[in-house]
């Protein structure tokens, strides 16, 4: 995986912020505070799925031109969604600015000891989407 290039503002670089228009540019930073938030979780101790989810879409519902495609929370080798943080994984958005849909994601894991020898929390009815 390589490095996401970003913005001075956070915004991940894409061709798609061509179609950014205005207001919708201005708005479309709230995708990296809403992963800069779960990061913020995840350094306070946060492991559990949902908890991540909520923090990451109340910060998106901050943003009244943004509407969420999703906002999910996957394990970093196999892409499954996971109930609980034990091992590295990746927060991943998209969010539709206007009719530009953007994507967005930051790796996040737990420190230390945490991170040696965890296992997958496993996968979760609740979430029914997959990153594409």
């Amino acid at each position: 995986m390589c490095p996401i290039v970003r913005e001075s503002d956070g915004l991940a670089m894409s061709s798609r912020n061509a179609y950014l228009k205005g207001e919708d540019r201005k708005a479309a930073t709230v995708l990296y505070r809403a992963l800069r938030a779960a990061e913020s979780e995840i350094a306070s101790g946060a492991r559990d799925s949902l908890e991540l989810q909520r923090v990451m879409s109340k910060m998106l519902a901050s943003e009244p031109r943004a509407r969420v495609d999703y906002a999910e929370i996957v394990d970093a080798e196999t892409f499954e969604p996971v109930v609980r943080v034990t091992r590295r994984c990746y927060a991943a958005l998209a969010v539709y600015l206007g009719k530009t849909r953007l994507i967005d994601n930051m790796m996040i894991e737990p420190s230390g000891e945490e991170l040696r020898g965890g296992s997958l929390g496993g996968a979760s009815a609740r979430f029914s989407r997959r990153l594409r």
